[in-house]
C-alpha cells in the first residue's frame, strides 16, 4: 500500500507542480512570432476569429480579423462584428495598433474578411460578409472596400451581391470565403464564393474590380475553398469538406471554370476546416523550380497540429510537412514576405490566441531547399 501511495505521488508531482499539463510550444527555428490579436489586448472583446494576411504592393504585411464583439458566434447570429486589421513595414517584427475598418452600428455585422492584391493597380481588395440583424434577419450580402496606399486608409464599403449571387440566393446561407483570392497572369481577380444550399461558385474581375461576375458552375463537395493558378493557366481550387471522411478535395479548371475535374486529396487529412494554398514560385516567373505552399491543422479529427507543406508538381503530390504548432490550431492564412520568407497568420488555442509566425524556405525543408531570387533579364 506504501509503494501504491508514492508511486501515485510521484505521477501527481507535475500536476501539482504546474496546474496543468504542459503546453504545446511553437516550432524551433521560427525567426518571428506575434500574437496579433488576442481577447486580453482590449475590453469587452468575446473574440478574434478568421484571419486572413497578404503582402503589399510595398511589401508590407496587412493582418485582417473579426473583431467579435458580444460573443464568439458567426455572422447569423452576431450583431456586433467588426473588421480590424495590423500592419508591418519590417517584415512582421513589430505592428501597427489594432484599426478597426470596418465597423457598422450595432445590429449590422461584417465578417470573414478575405484579400486579394491587384499587381497591375496596386490596389488591395478586402472582402467580407454582411448581416443586418435588425431589419433583414436571414439576409446575407457580399462587400468589399479597397485601399489604394498599402493598406493605410481604405475605401467606404461596395455591395456587390447584385453581381455575383442571383437575386433568389438572397436568403440563402452564402459568403465570400475569408483568407485570400488571386491576380492571375492573364490580369483577372478570382475568389471563391459557396452556397450552402448550392455549392461553390468561382467570381471575378477582368477589369480590376470595376465590375464583378460569377461563373453559375456549382462546384461539390466543398466548403471553404482556395484557388490558385497553375503554371499551365489552368485553375485549381482547395476544398475544406465536412463529409467526416478527413481529407481536403481538388477541383481543376482547363477551361476557366466552365467546368471542373474534382477529387479527393488522400494525402492532405483535414478535419473539416478552412486552410490556405498559395503561389510560393513559378518557372513563368524565372524561378528554378514552381513550388506551392499548403497549410491546415494537419488532423483527420479535430483541431489541432498547424502544418505547412509544400508541393514541387503543382499539387499533384505533397510533402509531410513540418509542423508549427501541435497544440489547438484552427483557420490559417498565408503570404511570401518580400525578402521571400513565409509568413502564417492563424488561430490558436480555442481562439484565443491569433499569432504571425515567419520561417525560411530552407527551415520548412530541413535544409533540402532555399530561396533564390531570380536575376532579372535586361
Amino acid at each position: 500500500m506504501r509503494k501504491y501511495f508514492i508511486a501515485v505521488l510521484i505521477a501527481l508531482v507535475p500536476i501539482i507542480a504546474f496546474g496543468q499539463e504542459e503546453k504545446p510550444q511553437i516550432a524551433e527555428g521560427i525567426i518571428e512570432h506575434h500574437d496579433l490579436f488576442n481577447i486580453s489586448m482590449k475590453e469587452n472583446i468575446a473574440c478574434y476569429r478568421i484571419p486572413s494576411i497578404v503582402t503589399a504592393p510595398n511589401g508590407d504585411l496587412i493582418a485582417a480579423i473579426d473583431e467579435r464583439v458580444p460573443n464568439g458566434n458567426d455572422l447569423n447570429q452576431n450583431n456586433d462584428i467588426n473588421i480590424v486589421v495590423r500592419r508591418s513595414a519590417d517584415n512582421g517584427k513589430t505592428w501597427s495598433a489594432i484599426e478597426r475598418i470596418v465597423d457598422f452600428p450595432l445590429g449590422k455585422s461584417g465578417s470573414d474578411p478575405s484579400m486579394i492584391v491587384d499587381d497591375v493597380t496596386k490596389e488591395i481588395f478586402l472582402f467580407y460578409n454582411f448581416m443586418d440583424l435588425d431589419n433583414e434577419k436571414n439576409a446575407y450580402y457580399l462587400h468589399y472596400v479597397k485601399s489604394a496606399d498599402n493598406g493605410k486608409t481604405w475605401s467606404k464599403p461596395v455591395d456587390i451581391t447584385s453581381q455575383i449571387a442571383k437575386p433568389e440566393w438572397k436568403n440563402d446561407f452564402k459568403f465570400i470565403t475569408s483568407g485570400t483570392g488571386i491576380f492571375t497572369r492573364t490580369g483577372k481577380l478570382l475568389h471563391c464564393l459557396v452556397n450552402l444550399n448550392r455549392g461553390l461558385y468561382v467570381f471575378g474581375s477582368n477589369d480590376h474590380g470595376k465590375s464583378w461576375y460569377f461563373i453559375d458552375t456549382p462546384i461539390k463537395p466543398a466548403d471553404e475553398s482556395k484557388i490558385v493558378e497553375l503554371v499551365d493557366g489552368s485553375w485549381m481550387i482547395n476544398s475544406r469538406v465536412n463529409d467526416k471522411k478527413g481529407v481536403r478535395y481538388v477541383h481543376v479548371s482547363v477551361d476557366e471554370g466552365k467546368t471542373w475535374e474534382s477529387r479527393p486529396e488522400s494525402a492532405l487529412i483535414d478535419p473539416g476546416c478552412n486552410g490556405s494554398i498559395i503561389r510560393y514560385t513559378s518557372i513563368n516567373d524565372g524561378y528554378k523550380k514552381n513550388r506551392l505552399l499548403f497549410s491546415n491543422a494537419k488532423m483527420g479529427k479535430g483541431r489541432k497540429n498547424m502544418t505547412v507543406r509544400i508541393s514541387y508538381d503543382e499539387g499533384k503530390t505533397w510533402s509531410e510537412g513540418k509542423t508549427i504548432y501541435p497544440g489547438s490550431s484552427a483557420y490559417s492564412s498565408l503570404t511570401i514576405l518580400k525578402n521571400g520568407d513565409i509568413g502564417l497568420f492563424f488561430e490558436k488555442e480555442e481562439y484565443t490566441e491569433n499569432p504571425f509566425l515567419s520561417f525560411s524556405l530552407k527551415w520548412l525543408t530541413d535544409g533540402n531547399d532555399k530561396y533564390k531570387k531570380p536575376k532579372i533579364k535586361n
